[in-house]
């Protein structure tokens, strides 16, 4: 899984010096999706979920994927209520890129 806590994004992504019209999506599939499933922690054992409720009460958005949940046996309230669902991951991401002109940012 990834760390969110190694972008620090609850201070440098989220800050003050972003324009306000700046929009954030984190898209998550395959072991991605595991930061926003209840309970867990990063390897210090820090839980994800006081970090992404401040990122989204700052206007982040984080969208799991549903391809991803039935290929692992996953269910969505096994997620935060944080989290909303997308029926693909690889598609959702290339229709911000192409369509809404988003950026991709992988960490």
């Amino acid at each position: 899984a990834y760390e969110i806590r190694n972008c620090d994004w609850s201070s440098d992504v989220c800050s003050s010096d972003l324009s306000p019209q700046t929009k954030i999506i984190v898209v998550t599939h395959a072991n991605g999706v595991d930061i926003l499933m209840e309970g867990a922690k990063d390897k210090s054992g820090t839980e994800y979920a006081p970090l992404v409720a401040a990122l989204k009460s700052r206007g982040v958005r984080f969208e799991v994927c549903e391809i991803t949940l039935r290929n692992r046996n996953l269910k969505k309230d096994q997620f935060t209520l944080d989290a909303e669902f997308t029926p693909s991951g690889v598609v959702r991401i290339a229709d911000l890129q192409f369509k809404d002109k988003y950026a991709y940012i992988k960490p």
